[in-house]
């Protein structure tokens, strides 16, 4: 989910490898590469700790979902030091857009089922004032890449970034970037958590959980998560994922689907 360049795919095998030797268990990293569905790496029966999107995570009854590990706490300002993240709505740095032009605006989308590509740009432009009655989109642009080179090649106007997708290019890859400016921020929603197949032993679930839940107190820990933009790993919240769907129903209800 968060592998945007060679560079940054090397910092979470590092982060993967240190869990494994903490925890004892053996993690083996594989690569997903866009366009390889991320359902079907959610899926898998022998995951071991892979991020999911909150939103497809709360849509799955409590007997289907993967086992909750651990849910990253970000460095960056709109964190507040909680396991909350946003999406920036962000358009070429030439292009003279404001806030108030977003209503007018040829948006991208990534995928259905992404909270922060699909789900938080509609629910920002449901309060947008004079809005039309449909949103001029282009979609589905599958991840953050997406987005970017549909801004460059002006196929869109604007369209939403993962916040911390954002935070990790600005760290390691500003170039990526460096055209794009941020026009505004979504509404924070829970951060996509760390999960294991519902399938692991509770010994391994146990192990690895706490070896995240406790990697800011490691030295060698800290720094893998200081590289990553991180300030620590948090329990997640089951229950703050599980108002994920009513926000989608509301949403849906405003403006349909794009």
């Amino acid at each position: 989910m968060y592998n945007l360049s060679p560079k940054i795919s090397g910092l979470w095998d590092r982060l993967f490898q240190w869990l494994g030797n903490r925890s004892g268990v053996e993690l083996e990293v594989i690569a997903h590469a866009a366009p390889a569905p991320l359902s079907e790496l959610w899926a898998r029966p022998d995951m071991g700790a892979v991020f999911m999107c909150g939103f497809p995570f709360s849509r799955l009854s409590p007997a289907e979902r993967p086992q909750p590990l651990a849910a990253p706490v970000s460095l960056a300002d709109w964190a507040n030091g909680q396991p909350i993240y946003a999406s920036h709505i962000v358009a070429a740095q030439g292009k003279s857009l404001t806030e108030a032009d977003l209503a007018t605006a040829r948006w991208g989308w990534t995928v259905r089922d992404s909270q922060s590509g699909y789900n938080a740009p509609r629910e920002f432009f449901a309060t947008l004032a004079d809005r039309p009655a449909a949103a001029q989109v282009a979609g589905p642009l599958l991840n953050p890449r997406g987005v970017i080179d549909a801004i460059h090649s002006g196929v869109i106007d604007v369209g939403a970034i993962d916040a911390y997708a954002y935070q990790l290019l600005a760290l390691h890859e500003p170039e990526m970037i460096a055209p794009l400016r941020i026009v505004a921020t979504t509404k924070p929603a829970p951060f996509p958590l760390l999960v294991a197949s519902r399938l692991q032993s509770p010994d391994i679930v146990d192990a690895l959980r706490t070896v995240l839940l406790g990697a800011h107190q490691d030295p060698e820990g800290r720094d893998i998560l200081a590289s990553l933009g991180l300030a620590a790993f948090a329990e997640p919240d089951v229950a703050a994922y599980e108002q994920l769907p009513a926000r989608a129903r509301a949403i849906d209800a405003a403006l349909g689907t794009w």
